[in-house]
């Protein structure tokens, strides 16, 4: 068996590769190399091969950083990949190759964002979980089983005057403004709208937005990725100075709609931390959660704190808010980038 880097020529046999497999994610599919590179990031993208057939894969995004140093991904920004092999014996050389680039490149650990643990002999953390709620055949049906609160909420957001649209690229704009001020209200970096742009590129099929508008402003959007069975929404904003209108229950009850029309048969909210304010808004949509087991090589025994509620980052979290949107605009990208 030979343990082997993506090259071009070779592409098409990861991706048939990752198609066939029942664990894949989108992630896993090999042209989000080309969104990595495009943005600067050093990729990995590790092979098993066996009598010429691909056994298993596994992508590796390196990020550097003053603050945090060098680790590595897979991928970053998004929540589920990590390895994809025939067997455990397959998974553990990946795993062997993962570390050997690791340690040449100085990374601190590796983060294997594992839906299942692929590494049985490794601790998984399940810090964070997924929040997947499965669909019916219709909207209408849909609706029945919402609980009459939540209609309710849904309700008062349809008697105010806003509109929603689902669409493409076209409303990339209107998305990145809302998103972009948002996430300064968040004190979080933002990350460049060329990064959006670059998934549109590379999955024109599987990729959509929805917008919110209120007299023509957009109040709230969402991007929305689908693969195979599920819909999923990686981001999703609006602002604030809107919250009495309730933008975001127009939102979400229009996404839901669109992925009963499209026959998805699951949506995915995203992760959460439990019991989190953003997990009990996904909760009251009937989403169950889903542990994610998220495997670590961690070069000195260490696990990463990447922690929100640190003091450190709550003060440069404070400090982000007060940004003009404008600079946080252009400073956010050199900065998220550089974080998993």
């Amino acid at each position: 068996m030979e343990i082997k880097l993506l090259q071009q020529n070779f592409q098409s046999a990861w991706d048939q590769y990752v198609l066939q497999h029942s664990q894949s994610e989108i992630y896993h599919l090999s042209a989000w190399q080309q969104v990595f590179h495009k943005h600067g990031l050093k990729t990995f993208y590790v092979y098993a091969q066996q009598e010429k057939n691909i056994v298993g894969v596994l992508p590796l995004v390196l990020s550097k950083s003053l603050l945090f140093g060098n680790f590595i991904t897979s991928v970053p920004f998004y929540n589920y990949s990590g390895i994809l092999a025939n067997s455990a014996n397959v998974a553990q050389l990946l795993y062997q190759k993962a570390q050997e680039i690791a340690q040449q490149h100085g990374a601190k650990h590796i983060e294997l964002r594992h839906t299942t643990p692929v590494l049985p002999d490794i601790e998984s953390h399940q810090q964070k979980v997924r929040m997947l709620l499965e669909l019916p055949e219709s909207s209408d049906m849909l609706w029945d089983n919402f609980k009459s609160k939540l209609r309710s909420q849904i309700r008062r957001a349809m008697k105010e005057d806003m509109k929603c649209v689902t669409g493409g690229v076209t409303l990339l704009d209107d998305f990145y403004r809302v998103f972009a001020i948002n996430m300064r209200d968040l004190g979080t970096p933002v990350w460049p709208k060329s990064l959006f742009r670059a998934v549109f590129t590379y999955f024109p099929e599987n990729t959509h937005i929805c917008c919110v508008y209120h007299k023509d402003k957009v109040v709230a959007a969402g991007f929305l990725l689908g693969f195979r069975h599920t819909l999923e929404i990686p981001s999703a904003s609006s602002l604030r100075k809107y919250n009495s209108l309730s933008p975001n229950m127009l939102l979400y009850w229009n996404v839901l709609k669109f992925a009963c029309e499209k026959n998805y048969r699951f949506f995915d909210f995203g992760r959460s931390s439990r019991d989190s304010g953003p997990h009990r808004f996904k909760k009251q949509w009937g989403a169950a959660e889903v542990p994610l087991n998220w495997q670590y090589w961690l070069a000195d025994g260490n696990l990463p704190q990447l922690n929100p509620q640190s003091k450190k980052f709550q003060m440069a979290i404070s400090m982000w808010k007060k940004l003009p949107v404008g600079l946080a605009n252009i400073i956010g990208p050199f900065i998220s980038l550089k974080l998993p």
